[in-house]
C-alpha cells in the first residue's frame, strides 16, 4: 500500500464545530445577563453601592409587579412589605416604558407602610 502525502489539512469540520460553540455560549451569554426578570431600565447618573437587599420589587413595561421573582399585585406588596422592618432595604427596578402611575402606587405603599430605605435602580 502506497501513502499518500497531505498537501492540506481539511479545517471544515473544525469551523462547523467551533460555529456550534459560539452560538452556544452567546446564547446562554444573554440568559445571564438579563436576570430573572428582563427590564429595559432607565439610565441615571448617580451610583450608590447597594448594601444587602432584603426585598426586591419589579415593575414591567405592561403593569406586572413581581416581589423578588414572584409575581403579586399591590395589596400583596402591601401586606409582605407591612411585616418587614422600617430600616429593611427595598430595592425597585422598573421598565423605562412603564406607566409612572405603577411606580407612584408602589412607593405610595411603601411610605404608608414606614419603609424608609427605598433605593431605585437604573443603568448608568
Amino acid at each position: 500500500m502506497k501513502m499518500r502525502k497531505f498537501d492540506s489539512i481539511n479545517v471544515v469540520p473544525f469551523i462547523d464545530v467551533m460555529l456550534v460553540l459560539l452560538v452556544i455560549v452567546l446564547t446562554t451569554a444573554t440568559f445571564i445577563a438579563k436576570g430573572a426578570i428582563p427590564l429595559d431600565l432607565p439610565a441615571g447618573s448617580s451610583k450608590e453601592n447597594l448594601p444587602v437587599k432584603k426585598i426586591e420589587i419589579s415593575i414591567t413595561k405592561d403593569g406586572k409587579f413581581y416581589l423578588d421573582t414572584k409575581e403579586v399585585s399591590v395589596d400583596e406588596i402591601k401586606e409582605k412589605t407591612a411585616k418587614l422592618n422600617r430600616k429593611d432595604q427595598i430595592v425597585i427596578r422598573t421598565d423605562k416604558n412603564s406607566k409612572f402611575e405603577n411606580f407612584v402606587k408602589v412607593i405610595d405603599v411603601l411610605k404608608n407602610n414606614g419603609i424608609e430605605n427605598i433605593s431605585i435602580v437604573t443603568v448608568k
